[in-house]
């Protein structure tokens, strides 16, 4: 009996044994077909692009054929232009050369230009030193002296020199004035214009028809002053009206208003005398010219 036991506990135990084979042999194969599965799906993936990349390079040959084709014509295109531009070549040397003949003349223009204006800035700084030499500090401040292409412009607002709507000088512009016949007393032979300038308000007086009247008088009481009280050669002096048509500021403000009512004393050298001041201006050089 107890033979028997195990003899058939020993047919089990080599039952059991050869089962967990096959198990282990079945499992391995079923992930050697996973395998192979997996590499035949990659494989047919990479086919599918190798095809599709074949004909896009198909794509690309002809398109680089068409491009080549295209190139030649352009080419063939450009030789004929070179050709043409060969041919007048001689006739474009000649324009280029009245090009460059023309830009040359064009900068010495240019360049006289700037020396002229140099030697203007440097006559009126000339005239202009001259001319208020004889005048301190502290009374250049009550003049206004401009020098303008060899023309001095001196400004003298009417409120400092006439009540409002008269032509009598006051008392207080005789100071003023003294200074203005130093300045013209000092060059004795150059001509003096005395201008009267208004604003555009009409006048109201009985004595005095319109701004014309009002300008020419009061510049004619400057020009007298100038003779009478502070010895200046009548000759050299001239009246003029402009009355209010020619104005420096805007009409429509008290201020522009003011600064319109002004006279003006203009000194004009002689020809031969701004020449003289023309020598005495100093020279500019090349450098100095062509604002280097």
């Amino acid at each position: 009996m107890n033979i028997f036991k195990a003899i058939t506990l020993g047919t089990a135990v080599a039952v059991m044994v050869g089962g967990c084979t096959s198990n282990k042999k079945y499992t391995a194969l079923q992930n050697r077909y996973d395998e192979l599965s997996k590499d035949y799906n990659a494989s047919q993936v990479a086919l599918a692009e190798s095809r599709a990349n074949a004909r896009s390079l198909e794509t690309l040959l002809e398109e680089a054929r068409r491009n080549n084709a295209d190139l030649k014509r352009n080419y063939e295109q450009m030789q004929g232009s070179l050709n043409q531009s060969l041919l007048q070549n001689q006739q474009g040397s000649i324009n280029i050369s009245k090009l460059v003949d023309e830009i040359n003349a064009s900068n010495q223009y240019i360049k006289q230009l700037v020396q002229a204006k140099s030697k203007s800035d440097s006559l009126n700084m000339v005239l202009t030193n001259n001319l208020t030499r004889s005048l301190s500090r502290e009374e250049l401040k009550e003049v206004d002296v401009k020098v303008l292409k060899g023309v001095v412009y001196i400004s003298l607002a009417d409120n400092m020199l006439f009540k409002s709507g008269s032509y009598e000088v006051n008392s207080r512009a005789m100071q003023t004035l003294s200074k203005i016949a130093k300045i013209i007393k000092d060059y004795g032979d150059y001509d003096v214009l005395v201008e009267g300038n208004t604003d555009n308000v009409p006048i109201s007086r009985t004595n005095i028809r319109n701004n014309w009247d009002l300008s020419a008088l009061r510049a004619s009481s400057i020009v007298q002053v100038l003779q009478n009280d502070f010895g200046v050669n009548p000759a050299r002096l001239s009246a003029a009206g402009r009355g209010e048509y020619n104005p420096i500021a805007d009409n429509d403000t008290d201020l522009g208003r003011q600064r319109n009512r002004r006279t003006e004393i203009i000194v004009t050298p002689k020809l031969d005398q701004f020449l003289d001041l023309i020598d005495k201006a100093p020279e500019t050089d090349d450098s100095a010219a062509n604002g280097n």
